[in-house]
């Protein structure tokens, strides 16, 4: 699996500022491909970053971040792209970064349709249902941007419904 780009002396991870100087050039090639009217593919790297930002950018759609959203982030990244808790970590606060900065969620979900097959992606539906839930509420704002991405990445209703119940089954047990 590839793994995240960034410097071997981070031991035990950058300062905030350290690691914005280092990953700016990184997201603003992001950046570009996100805004570009007829994108490429994503590589796997953007396309990991951009999934995990997506899942930030629903857990934040509430206006609350709860530890227990990110901690679900980090589970899904650690356990999608087989890291260890560090690589995780790293790859969750580039997610978080990369989120504040990405554009507005139509471009950002194209990009990843475009990037992704259709399981994958209904697979990121069950994780974006599982952050929706991560909480023990459903708030309107959750569930208006799951109303709003599921068909922006293709993915049927009936499916994201299932996606839905898969989540919330594996949250009660």
């Amino acid at each position: 699996a590839p793994q995240p780009c960034r410097p071997a002396s981070w031991s035990q991870g950058p300062s905030p500022r350290r690691r914005a100087f280092y990953i700016g050039p990184l997201f603003a090639d992001l950046r570009r491909r996100l805004t570009d009217p007829a994108p490429e593919r994503l590589p796997d790297a953007d396309a990991r970053l951009a999934l995990g930002a997506l899942l930030v950018r629903l857990a934040r759609a509430d206006g609350h971040y709860s530890p227990e959203e990110a901690r679900r982030i980090l589970r899904i990244l650690r356990t999608r792209y087989a890291l260890d808790e560090a690589e995780a970590e790293a790859l969750r606060a580039d997610c978080e970064v990369m989120e504040a900065e990405a554009p507005d969620t139509v471009r950002f979900t194209r990009a990843i349709k475009d990037a992704v097959s259709y399981e994958d992606r209904e697979a990121v539906i069950e994780a974006l249902w599982e952050i929706a839930l991560a909480d023990g509420q459903r708030e309107a704002e959750e569930d208006a941007l799951m109303r709003m991405v599921a068909p922006m990445l293709g993915v049927s209703d009936p499916d994201s419904a299932r996606a839905r119940q898969r989540a919330a089954g594996r949250m009660q047990g």
